[in-house]
């Protein structure tokens, strides 16, 4: 590899600084909702499956993007904290799951923090920033209703 080639990657790679701000971000979140023992990773799983209602594990991956393994792990946290149930399983595993009362009672008990990180994250990344960042998601068919 040339300098001009590890010159260019290091000036001018988008990945490095996308990960670098969803790194910045996702710390803002989870420093601020460390006190309920929940990530913002798993507040979003409950605010999804909430939002979508019952549905297939599977479901709120391709939502929210996640990788089958990723919402297997905390799919099986959330139950084992009963933030979720399964209605339906066979032997390939769970079909078919929904948030409980208990999960519900989670994400408003996180909104004053999850508040506050909001406000972290807007001021990290200035009026500009945000709106970008909501314009990218939405080109990108993140859609906040699904």
């Amino acid at each position: 590899m040339s300098a001009s080639s590890i010159d260019e990657i290091v000036r001018d790679c988008l990945a490095v600084r996308v990960r670098l701000i969803g790194r910045a971000v996702t710390s803002l979140y989870d420093g601020a909702l460390a006190g309920h023992g929940v990530t913002i990773a798993q507040v979003n799983l409950l605010a999804a499956l909430g939002k979508a209602g019952p549905c297939p594990p599977s479901r709120l991956g391709d939502v929210l993007q996640l990788e089958r393994s990723t919402v297997s792990r905390n799919v099986n946290l959330l139950l084992n904290r009963g933030w979720i149930e399964a209605l339906s399983s066979d032997a390939k595993g769970i079909r078919e799951i929904a948030l409980t009362r208990a999960g519900q009672a989670k994400v408003e008990s996180v909104m004053p923090e999850w508040r506050e990180a909001q406000r972290q994250a807007a001021r990290l990344l200035g009026t500009t920033g945000v709106g970008a960042v909501q314009g990218i998601a939405g080109g990108m068919g993140y859609a906040p209703d699904a």
